[in-house]
């Protein structure tokens, strides 16, 4: 794993070189993970033609210093040093300093920009993300332990799914199962509904509980190291009426349309128009969810986007969502999500969970 960290640090100089940026300041707690190994989430990475140098305080002193690979860990005392101070002892004059502007807020940036004056500051976005796209084998390791944990958590929790049940506790049974089974938590807040509610995608678990014929929508996720997990399923409690299923197929076809594509070279917008081409034959494509699938790794939702304005095209180590979705308002909705592996050879679909539509009563 250091080698890794060692490479990454190396493309990390490359692409600074190529902005014309002699410093790079990373804000984003996942970004500097990435690049130093630190977990933690009160640092800053600084990264110059020297050095790489990760500023913490004493919090966190002990711990990156076990966790950091090629950075020097600096203490900062928060009372008698400005960040903009510590900074500035680390570039050398007049330097061409990147920021993440993604990651910082205007209170803080104004603050050291004041202490930088001598100092050129340009903002920049992306450019550790665009080296976060394509998965070594031990980042893609990480997210299918992710996968396996959410898969079983599902199959423990699958059960439970009868008539009287809350949204609330079913999602807490769900994340409590997957943190036994080695989740270091979720990989984002736990997104489960039923019946009309289904046509909010990104609701949240309430005190409504579950009827015979109710729609189910739960979206959710694992973490292994840092990696994250994603995946959405769609029930029906008991017998789906006509309605039901001709949504919940739109759904499913729709997504293996855009499935059936992946391959190294394939434009993304390319998987969007595929997908929505089967969801506006359906006739439910005037409620059909913006954007087809995003990236996955350190972050929930990273690149590359799969959208119709998206110009990515798709690489080997890729690791991307396919989770197209009806929300019809006051009725319900419908989304599959699945993980997927680009691979030399076309796709590995990381997430097994079962997708029966119709659960026993």
């Amino acid at each position: 794993m250091n080698k890794q960290f060692i490479a990454r640090q190396q493309s990390m100089k490359q692409a600074m070189a190529v902005e014309g940026l002699s410093a790079l300041l990373v804000l984003g707690h996942e970004n500097i993970r990435y690049l130093s190994g630190f977990s933690g989430n009160a640092a800053y990475a600084l990264i110059t033609a020297e050095q790489f140098v990760l500023i913490t305080d004493y919090r966190y002193f002990g711990r990156a210093q076990e966790e950091c690979t090629g950075f020097e860990v600096i203490c900062r005392d928060r009372d008698n040093e400005t960040l903009g101070q510590c900074i500035s002892r680390f570039l050398a004059s007049n330097s061409q300093l990147g920021f993440d502007s993604a990651f910082i807020n205007v209170a803080l940036w104004q603050q050291v920009a004041s202490e930088l004056t001598s100092h050129t500051l340009t903002p920049v976005t992306g450019m550790v993300e665009r080296l976060r796209m394509v998965k070594s084998d031990w980042e893609v390791a990480q997210i299918k332990a992710a996968a396996a944990i959410a898969d079983e958590a599902l199959k423990q929790t699958l059960p439970y799914f009868k008539a009287g049940v809350s949204e609330r506790d079913l999602a807490l049974e769900l994340e409590f199962r997957m943190q036994k089974l080695g989740s270091e938590g979720m990989s984002f807040a736990t997104i489960l509904m039923f019946a009309e509610r289904t046509s909010l995608p990104h609701g949240s678990p309430s005190e409504c509980t579950l009827k015979e014929g109710d729609f189910i929508t739960l979206d959710f996720g694992a973490v292994v190291n840092g990696y994250r997990s994603d995946m959405t399923r769609s029930y029906v409690l008991g017998q789906a009426s006509t309605k039901q299923t001709a949504i919940y197929n739109s759904v499913a076809t729709a997504q293996q349309a855009a499935i059936d594509l992946l391959k190294p070279g394939v434009h993304c917008t390319d998987l969007q128009n595929a997908s929505q081409h089967v969801l506006d034959a359906s006739g439910f494509g005037d409620h059909a969810g913006q954007g087809l699938g995003h990236g996955l790794g350190l972050f929930l939702h990273e690149q590359p986007f799969i959208n119709s304005n998206v110009k990515h095209i798709l690489e080997v180590g890729n690791v991307i969502t396919i989770e197209p979705g009806i929300y019809i308002p006051e009725y319900g909705g419908v989304r599959l999500e699945e993980d997927i592996l680009i691979t030399n050879t076309g796709y590995e679909i990381l997430t097994h969970a079962p997708k029966p539509f119709e659960l026993e009563l």
